[in-house]
């Protein structure tokens, strides 16, 4: 019985102490219909003093936070500034509350920068502040927040209250949701404009692009009052532009707080942006005049410029801001006008939409013993996909060095059959013999789905991808049927063989030769590893070297000595370039010294490599060229590169960017005259973008 009692009395104090814990908790944490008691973890705004993963509890120096199990989590992939971001989860009606600590006797603003993790709809957000015991929305985001990139700064003024309490209501497709970065309770105060700013990212003005983008400025605006001056007046000089002729017509274009601008092979860059007064005929000074609300932050606008029909792509065109008025009567100077250079120009050879084709891609281009271009590319009809698919090979001749293009004729058609998957083909190559005048394109044939990885041992074209060439005898004006060369070439049991991409050479004793690469068997886990494809008798037969190294795939080939192939190899396992060399057509390779180290790539894409020697000028003698994305994670800043001592250094000195932005990256080089080179490219301005670079502009010190 004593044991009983004791036993009691001890469960009784156990009872006692877990219900005052309880409460002591209930205390500490904010109010919520629907809300999971759990401990309090300290972070800053930026989220940063918190674990990773789901949260349900949490301050910040803004206050406190909470919400149901389940809603929210601290994620480290996606983030604005440090290391730290919010993720409100995807699901129906998921919902945080806030409740602020700091003083509430100054009118606020909830300020903080989000991030929508879908296109997909349903997306609905808002924002309520409890007032009075009772929710009321005051903001409403769901046609606002802009999709990638923590693009879109909300600024929600809040309802004069004692307690500050707000929460934010999300509905969005599940395994998605939003992200949020940098969330502060900030005063009201005046908007006043802070400074101009004026740079020049590098992009290239082309030919056939309705708006190119040559100058950013950006107004900084400091106060968070609804009130905000407008900017009335921008004073821009052509000063560095080589000939105003090369101008059409001058437009700015505002994009609020989104610092880029990206074609993505569209026609207007400008699309989704707002003019900025009307368009003006150019001259050497222009002002433009106009009226645009300027918010919180920077404000961005772009000088544009729609290049004439007949305008010279050697030439350069720059715009250069002078003073900007605003509403308020403010006058702006901005920072070091004169840095500007000006952007080199070009053309868009093929843009998403000509001829009603949805993506062009992977491109080809060689340069005739008559000096035209033949560029050559996929024709991605229906989507931006791989094949298999509605693909066919599109060919594009100019006999100018590219200042000009012929319409695009469609040389390798194997079909539109359904059933087939449109019996699609693609990543062309292309290669000139020197010696017959013959012009050689190949690409891989996909019937059904006998591509990258429905493609299986065998031969035939229901087995495995067809390895297919087509020829021009007369300079690019008329080509052949489809020659099929995969019995010569494919060993059975691999799983697939096709060409480079991009160009093949001739060899200074006439052999051909096209970079190739190979899946090994299904018992080797389908290992791809790039080689070559040879002929000796001027495309009559065609031979296959070994692989070169494990999981490199598109390759392009130089000879750097005569009987010397060097073989310049992406790379899936690391973000460099596999170099190779061989003394005996492919049968056996070695590692070159710069191999795996020298030249960078962003894991993994397609690039061009050249040989200088080709180049009737002495300067050029013993140089290789070179041309990627220069970049280790993605897929932007398109470069090209020179080395004099046959590979082993690439030295930044030699090196001339063209495209700062992203795009799909994939490139081909070409010789023009004896001082300049052409490329070919995907660029992010247009699918397929030519430019013309002086060879000065990249091998002289």
């Amino acid at each position: 019985m004593r044991t009983f009692a004791k036993a009691l009395i001890t469960l009784t104090l156990l009872l006692g102490l877990a219900m005052a814990v309880r409460s002591s908790i209930a205390t500490e944490t904010p109010r919520s219909e629907a809300h999971t008691t759990t401990k309090e973890i300290a972070g800053d705004e930026r989220f940063e003093g918190l674990p990773l993963g789901e949260v349900q509890g949490w301050r910040t120096p803004t206050g406190l936070w909470s919400c149901d199990a389940g809603n929210a989590a601290i994620i480290s992939e996606h983030v604005r500034t440090g290391e730290r971001s919010l993720r409100i989860l995807g699901g129906n009606n998921r919902s945080i509350q806030l409740e602020a600590t700091s003083e509430t006797k100054s009118p606020k603003i909830l300020s903080f920068w989000a991030e929508r993790w879908t296109a997909r709809n349903p997306f609905r957000f808002r924002i309520e502040q409890q007032l009075q015991g009772e929710w009321i929305e005051i903001y409403k985001g769901d046609n606002k927040i802009r999709v990638g990139g923590f693009l879109t700064h909300v600024e929600v003024p809040l309802r004069q209250a004692e307690r500050i309490v707000v929460r934010m209501l999300l509905t969005t497709p599940d395994s998605t949701g939003l992200l949020i970065d940098d969330v502060d309770l900030v005063d009201v105060k005046p908007m006043v404009a802070t400074g101009i700013t004026v740079d020049q990212p590098t992009l290239p003005a082309l030919c056939r692009a309705q708006w190119s983008a040559i100058t950013r400025i950006c107004v900084n605006v400091d106060g968070t009052q609804e009130l905000a001056p407008s900017l009335t007046s921008l004073q821009l000089s052509a000063a560095g532009t080589t000939d105003l002729g090369d101008i059409a017509k001058v437009q700015v274009f505002y994009t609020g707080n989104d610092s880029s601008v990206s074609a993505s092979g569209n026609p207007n860059a400008f699309a989704a942006a707002t003019p900025f007064g009307e368009e003006h005929q150019p001259a050497e000074l222009v002002t433009i005049q106009g009226e645009q609300p300027l918010t919180s932050g920077a404000n961005y606008f772009w000088v544009a410029y729609q290049l004439d029909e007949t305008a010279n792509i050697d030439h350069r065109v720059n715009s250069v801001l002078t003073k900007a008025q605003l509403s308020d009567g403010a006058s702006l100077t901005p920072n070091s006008p004169a840095t500007l250079t000006g952007q080199r120009m070009g053309v868009a050879v093929r843009r998403r939409g000509d001829d009603g084709v949805h993506t062009y891609r992977i491109p080809g281009l060689a340069t005739t013993n008559q000096g035209t271009f033949i560029g050559v590319y996929d024709i991605r009809r229906r989507s931006g996909r791989d094949l298999p698919g509605d693909i066919d090979v599109g060919m594009s001749r100019s006999t100018d060095g590219g200042q000009t293009w012929e319409p695009m004729k469609v040389i390798m058609d194997m079909g539109d059959a359904p059933k087939w998957l449109y019996d699609g083909i693609g990543d062309p190559a292309v290669l000139v013999d020197r010696t017959t005048n013959t012009i050689w394109v190949a690409a891989l044939w996909s019937h059904g789905n006998r591509a990258w990885h429905g493609s299986q041992p065998g031969v035939d074209p229901q087995q495995t991808g067809q390895l297919m060439l087509v020829r021009s005898d007369d300079d690019g004006r008329s080509w052949s049927e489809p020659i099929n060369i995969t019995e010569q070439v494919k060993l059975p049991e691999w799983c697939l063989l096709l060409q480079g991409p991009g160009k093949g050479i001739t060899m200074q004793d006439g052999t051909l030769v096209f970079a190739a690469q190979f899946q090994d068997t299904n018992a080797n886990r389908r290992l791809p590893r790039s080689t070559i494809l040879y002929s000796r008798d001027h495309g009559d037969s065609w031979n296959i070297g070994t692989g070169a190294f494990d999981d490199t795939t598109e390759a392009q080939v130089v000879e750097v000595e005569p009987g010397v192939l060097m073989l310049n190899c992406r790379y899936n396992r690391e973000p460099r370039r596999v170099v190779a060399i061989s003394t005996d057509l492919g049968q056996t390779w070695h590692e070159h010294s710069s191999s795996r180290s020298t030249l960078i790539e962003p894991r993994a894409c397609m690039a061009s490599l050249l040989q200088g020697n080709s180049i009737k000028q002495d300067s050029a003698a013993g140089w290789l060229f070179f041309s990627n994305p220069n970049h280790l994670t993605s897929r932007r800043r398109m470069t090209i590169k020179a080395s004099n001592d046959a590979g082993v250094t690439w030295d930044p000195a030699h090196q001339v960017l063209l495209d700062e932005n992203p795009s799909a990256g994939y490139s081909c080089l070409s010789i023009i005259d004896r001082d300049t080179i052409g490329i070919l490219y995907e660029g992010s301005q247009a699918h397929m973008t030519f430019q013309r670079v002086k060879l000065a502009d990249i091998i002289s010190p």
